[in-house]
């Protein structure tokens, strides 16, 4: 989780919204990246979403099966069903996203009978560090 932080570090210093993500298999990191929206123009440009594109490119495959993934906010729905399709094993994430989350929160992609593969999710992982680096980032833009 700690290269996760420092990916949304990152993200947070190029003025994205401060989410990072790690993909990990056994143990090779297969990708890391923090969130590229305003970046790449790209609204889909999530940590979670760059991280499965770039590790099934370097595998050439679009199943992660038996890979882990390490962010620092709950994923959106977006990103949840993403990683149900990539088969993604487990999932852990570090803060909770009441507003626009896709697992606890909001719709709970995992819990709907048409999610075809559900991965094992741990929440609460650097829980304080994901949130204290969220709200000092909205803080600064309300400032």
């Amino acid at each position: 989780m700690d290269r996760a932080l420092e990916e949304a570090e990152a993200a947070a210093n190029r003025g994205e919204v401060p989410v990072g993500a790690v993909l990990v298999m056994g143990d090779r990191v297969l990708a890391q990246a923090g969130n590229r929206t305003r970046e790449l123009n790209d609204p889909t440009a999530h940590a979670e979403m760059l991280v499965i594109r770039e590790a099934c490119a370097a595998l050439g495959s679009e199943r992660l099966t038996g890979a882990d993934l390490y962010v620092t906010l709950e994923p959106c729905p977006m990103c949840a069903a993403a990683t149900s399709f990539a088969r993604i094993a487990r999932i852990y994430y570090g803060a909770s996203d009441p507003k626009s989350g896709g697992i606890e929160n909001g719709p709970r992609i995992f819990e709907h009978p048409q999610c075809h593969h559900k991965p094992e999710v741990y929440d609460s992982i650097s829980e304080a560090a994901s949130a204290r680096l969220l709200r000092r980032f909205f803080a600064d833009r309300r400032d």
